[in-house]
């Protein structure tokens, strides 16, 4: 049977992420204890004043233009030019499902070839393959927060001889939970070379510093910008995304719609009424305090793992961290993650999900499995946070976390 399907979608298997989250779920029902640090989702309830607009336009049964709500996309323009000082018109942003499936639209249009730093997020190459975009990897380190420096980006482009590139960037980083700290020197890079860039701005107003800079300030004729509700708002289940384009590549937006057009259609409508108010409220107390407990709880367990067995970076922002197990006996993260899931319920994600070689023991942690509406109630109303609180509101981190620190002290 496999002889009717195209190869290059054999070769692609279901979304990690995904995953592992039903996997999680399956487990629970058996009655095993799982801590769900698999699966990257977050834990806050979306805004009461975007919810109740929800409620008000669910009556909307109408198609919204393909490219979405206009006052919705006047919107993001104006939150771009806020966070980013680029001016990205109206006219060139589209409302997609999700800012996933603002990715997949970007890589059917593009015709060359993806760089992807090492790690990257777990459905950037799985989509360019579905688009038969060649991929190739940037290695990374450490000590560069995981991004790429100049010299491995420009051996790469050099490789490539002259093709046409897109680079992606997702600082706060899917899945190192780190921030870029040479994007000025990548961007001179990208515009030396001829290299557009995809800015995944997902995780940008979960920065912890709440100093984010966009890649686009450096770079503003050649950076495509997504993101959407799913981390900031809560609002994962809403599939609310945008994807913004360069104003000297206009032409590109004309047949991101024709996709559009030929696939989804349009987002349903009530969601891009609500879509507005977030984009136009002042969610800053909402976002403040999402933020302080996210810094909190990464900290915590960062310095719970953190060990002469455990190397892992602090987290910056969104809401992983990326240890990596020294001394292991197991011939690739995956089985390693297997193992951990058996011994300890705690589910993690194999770092050659994200583009590490398998034999490397990097894992993805996501540190939200509490619940975010107990606990942002308590931080709005002036309360501390402390460790008390998390065992209270957070268990499943304090134990999960604990067991999973003692597991890896036996390696």
């Amino acid at each position: 049977m496999s002889k009717i399907i195209k190869k290059n979608i054999n070769r692609i298997k279901p979304s990690a992420t995904l995953a592992i989250n039903e996997k999680s779920k399956e487990l629970s029902k058996k009655g095993k204890k799982i801590y769900r640090f698999g699966f990257g989702q977050s834990p806050f309830p979306i805004p009461e004043g975007v919810v109740n607009v929800l409620k008000k336009n669910a009556y909307r049964k109408d198609y919204l233009p393909i490219q979405g709500l206009r006052d919705l996309r006047v919107a993001i323009s104006k939150h771009l030019i806020k966070k980013t000082g680029v001016n990205y018109s109206e006219e060139n942003i589209i409302i997609t499902p999700g800012s996933k499936e603002a990715m997949l639209l970007m890589h059917v249009v593009f015709n060359g070839e993806i760089l992807l730093p090492v790690p990257s997020w777990v459905s950037y190459e799985p989509q360019a393959f579905i688009a038969r975009n060649k991929v190739h990897w940037i290695k990374t380190t450490r000590e560069n927060n995981w991004f790429p420096k100049v010299d491995d980006l420009d051996k790469a482009v050099k490789k490539l001889k002259k093709k046409k590139l897109i680079l992606i960037i997702n600082s706060p980083n899917n899945p190192s939970g780190t921030i870029c700290k040479n994007l000025s020197e990548i961007a001179k890079a990208a515009k030396k070379n001829k290299i557009l860039i995809l800015s995944d701005e997902i995780y940008t107003d979960l920065t912890f510093n709440k100093k984010y800079t966009s890649i686009s300030s450096y770079y503003p004729e050649g950076t495509f910008i997504s993101g959407g509700l799913s981390k900031w708002c809560g609002a994962g289940g809403w599939r609310l995304g945008f994807f913004a384009v360069p104003k000297k590549l206009s032409y590109f937006m004309d047949k991101l719609k024709t996709i559009a057009s030929e696939s989804y259609s349009t987002v349903n409508s009530p969601v891009q009424y609500a879509a507005v108010k977030a984009y136009t409220d002042d969610l800053s107390d909402y976002k403040n305090n999402v933020i302080k407990i996210l810094n909190y709880v990464g900290n915590y367990v960062y310095r719970s793992l953190k060990s002469n067995k455990v190397l892992i970076n602090p987290p910056e922002g969104g809401f992983y961290l990326m240890p990596e197990f020294l001394n292991s006996k197991f011939k690739n993260s995956s089985q390693m993650c297997d193992k951990i899931l058996s011994d300890t319920g705690v589910a993690l994600l194999p770092g050659s999900d994200f583009g590490f070689k398998p034999s490397r023991m990097i894992v993805r942690l996501s540190y939200t499995d509490f619940d975010g509406t107990e606990i942002l109630n308590k931080v709005s109303k002036g309360d501390s946070l402390n460790i008390e609180v998390l065992k209270k509101h957070a268990p499943n981190v304090v134990e999960g976390v604990k067991k999973l620190s003692n597991w890896a002290k036996n390696l």
